[in-house]
């Protein structure tokens, strides 16, 4: 089977994947415990999805039992400027990087299904391909396999990629050789950590995510609690600081398709556009992108915060027109705007 896995590496590299680790479906079983006391203390805010199937999630061998063997891949999107160019401008919102070019979910499970049929062509076997969407842990996974290690952040990191990438996941019923895990390379450094506006971090390599700017302005509903609201700036969707921060980022490899390009409206659009988006707007603007996932009411949710932030007393008028939103989250979030002009 040596010669195979060499040889899907080499496919999977083909494809444009940067990296491929293997390891077996069994090889974390302690984050089924990491999983209940991040659970059990709440941590997951309102991604009940977690609770709900963590006897997947913290068991990747139960997911698929027939599955002997798990791929890990790596696909870098690197911005090509300052990943923090836009936050803190004055009049603009700023998105993640991974979130303005094309949806990562439809990019990479193409990849991955393109590399799966290959291995199916060459061994009889069977495949299931993931990329984010299902209970599984790919960051555990991929430790295990060797491709990075889960830094203080919790993201992954490699020495040879930095930590812009998305993962994808490929079991199989292949046997394949696993590779050695990697081990923590993040020393005696607290930059991420010390980067998270809003004190996300209760300990190194732990999250709170209901105090994490990319849970809060993606998965969560309605409104933030308000002693977190300034911390968000400028940031109306995801969060790049902990990831901008890290030293290792100064070998990052490229992104390797041109679709995680940003796309003009994603770099550092102008919040008074936001704000005044209906529901079909806002599906016609961010079609295609990872974005549309949020509906309208989030974005100009985030989008008021924002335009709060930066006393932005010229949409005053705007402002004051979405205090009357059928949503909870957007009303609200407008009436804390216009208190903050008042107090300016």
């Amino acid at each position: 089977m040596h010669d195979l896995k060499a040889r899907l590496e080499e496919k999977a590299l083909e494809e444009g994947f940067s990296k491929m680790r293997v390891c077996r479906p069994d090889a974390v079983p302690e984050i089924a415990a990491r999983l209940r006391e991040f659970v059990d203390a709440g941590m997951h805010g309102q991604m009940g999805w977690m609770a709900e199937r963590m006897h997947w999630r913290g068991a990747p061998d139960a997911l698929w039992p027939d599955a002997k063997s798990v791929i890990m891949l790596a696909e870098t999107y690197t911005p090509d400027d300052d990943p923090m160019a836009y936050v803190g401008v004055q009049g603009v919102g700023n998105i993640s990087v991974y979130a303005r070019g094309k949806d990562y979910h439809d990019l990479v499970k193409k990849r991955l299904k393109r590399v799966g049929r290959w291995l199916m062509d060459q061994e009889p076997a069977e495949i299931k391909v993931f990329v984010d969407t299902a209970p599984v842990m790919e960051k555990p996974l991929a430790q295990a396999a060797g491709l990075g290690w889960q830094g203080k952040h919790t993201n992954l990191l490699a020495r040879d990629l930095g930590s812009w990438f998305f993962l994808g996941a490929i079991f199989t019923t292949v046997d394949l050789a696993p590779d050695a895990p990697d081990q923590s390379h993040c020393g005696t450094c607290t930059a991420c950590l010390d980067a998270c506006p809003t004190n996300a971090f209760p300990a190194p390599y732990r999250l709170d995510a209901r105090r994490c700017i990319s849970y809060l302005t993606i998965e969560h509903r309605g409104p933030v609690a308000e002693e977190l609201r300034a911390g968000l700036g400028n940031r109306i969707y995801g969060c790049d600081d902990c990831l901008a921060a890290c030293p290792w980022n100064k070998f990052a490899a490229d992104a390797r398709d041109i679709g995680y390009a940003a796309r003009p409206l994603a770099q550092g659009p102008e919040l008074a556009t936001l704000i005044a988006m209906d529901d079909p707007a806002f599906r016609e603007a961010f079609a295609g992108s990872p974005i549309k996932r949020i509906g309208r009411d989030r974005m100009v949710r985030n989008a008021l915060y924002a335009v709060g932030n930066q006393r932005i007393v010229s949409l005053t008028a705007h402002v004051r027109a979405l205090t009357h939103d059928p949503d909870d989250g957007v009303s609200d979030a407008a009436r804390w705007a216009l208190a903050q002009f008042e107090a300016n």
